[in-house]
């Protein structure tokens, strides 16, 4: 007997070219089984999502889950398995000073997996801003936690914001990448200056530090610092580290995501490979909800629905190495499920600068299974849930699949 049934969702996973109605079942936390017709008697549990989509879980690449160390830090289950999400990756909350919070305390209190990186500054993200002086970095301490939680730790994070430039220049990302190099770990680099106090130019001297496997995080940003210059075409340093295999990951955020940025971007044929939320308590109130609105903002600047499962799914497993064990529904992977609803209405959608964009088609959480368990979603803090005929203006961001 199979523990758990879906049956008869629409399964879509370019990673394995599924489009098609089709039953999953799940046995002992992985996929056993996949196929147009399996008998309900053949399972404990049957659970019918007809007329939903049902993809692999689906993976936040960039989010702030530090809850109860950093005032930022969403927890997990509200930002993962009760909102569709089976995997979150920490973007480096925690420094080598804070990191065993991580394993200590919120790994064990909750059901989404979590991939943390290591901010290359001390105290990570405790303090805004991170990097204030020279000490804020310890690279022999970094190297040390990366190597007592090896496995654990899947990279080193680097912000190129103020001050951290003006009081390391551009060492500051070269020791990020020493430590990740060390370590064999990845590097993930935050883009955009919100102060807006650095030199916009900066990033074509960081974009050649970025190896193959590298990620470059809030590309559609609209600070300086950005992938575009002051003529709004792309950097050359931006086309050759994608060619070279450098990882994009469009992380909304509170402050760098701008629809029109990322229109020029893809006009230029730079397409993202990675979207993710940059999910914090502040952003979550005001400005971002969930990995499932940013699903729906992509389908309104025109992706197809493959490209953005692949986007959530197998992209962001490769990213971060681990396309073995997550982002497909291949048979004996590890049975991490979202099932999604698409709702047709008429709804608003804002980026950070207050640009609209009108969207016709939305996401929504139906179920989430995490090595095979079943979650169902959690509205959190707004006590209306979805409401599928509401257009949403005024200056608020479409908070339906929050």
């Amino acid at each position: 007997m199979y523990d758990l049934l879906l049956k008869g969702g629409t399964v879509v996973d370019p990673s394995v070219a599924l489009h098609g109605v089709n039953d999953i079942a799940v046995q002992d936390g992985t996929i056993a089984r996949i196929a147009p017709t399996i008998a309900d008697d053949e399972a404990m549990r049957v659970v019918d999502v007809a007329g939903k989509i049902v993809t692999p879980g689906l993976i936040d690449l960039h989010a702030h889950v530090f809850d109860g160390f950093n005032r930022t830090g969403v927890h997990p289950d509200l930002g993962g398995v009760h909102a569709g999400v089976t995997t979150i990756v920490d973007a480096g909350s925690s420094g080598c000073a804070t990191f065993s919070g991580f394993p200590r305390h919120i790994i064990p209190q909750c059901h989404t997996e979590i991939i943390p990186f290591l901010h290359i500054c001390q105290t990570g993200l405790a303090t805004n801003p991170d990097i204030i002086a020279e000490s804020s970095i310890d690279l022999d301490g970094t190297l040390q936690v990366a190597d007592q939680y090896k496995g654990l730790i899947c990279g080193i994070k680097a912000r190129m914001v103020s001050p951290a430039l003006e009081i390391f220049g551009m060492e500051m990302p070269r020791l990020a990448r020493r430590a990740a190099r060390e370590s064999g770990i990845k590097l993930m680099v935050h883009i955009g200056d919100t102060t807006k106090r650095y030199d916009a130019t900066v990033i074509r001297g960081l974009l050649p530090l970025l190896e193959t496997g590298d990620i470059l995080t809030h590309y559609f940003t609209a600070n300086p610092g950005g992938v575009l210059d002051t003529n709004g075409k792309l950097v050359p340093e931006a086309r050759d580290a994608a060619d070279r295999g450098v990882w994009f990951d469009t992380a909304h955020g509170r402050m760098n995501f701008s629809f029109d940025v990322g229109r020029r971007i893809i006009e230029q044929g730079l397409l993202p490979h990675c979207i993710s939320t940059d999910l914090t308590v502040p952003g979550r109130l005001h400005t971002v909800h969930s990995m499932t609105e940013m699903m729906t903002r992509f389908l309104g600047l025109g992706f197809t629905l493959e490209q953005v499962v692949s986007m959530c799914t197998a992209n962001p497993a490769k990213a971060i190495g681990m396309e073995q064990r997550l982002g497909s529904l291949a048979v004996g992977r590890q049975a991490d499920i979202s099932v999604l609803d698409i709702h047709e209405g008429d709804w608003v959608v804002y980026d950070v600068l207050g640009a609209s964009l009108r969207v016709d088609k939305a996401f929504v959480p139906v179920v989430t299974v995490k090595r095979g368990q079943l979650f169902e979603p959690d509205w959190g803090p707004r006590s209306w849930g979805w409401e599928p005929d509401r257009v949403l203006d005024g200056g608020t961001s479409f908070v339906g699949c929050c």
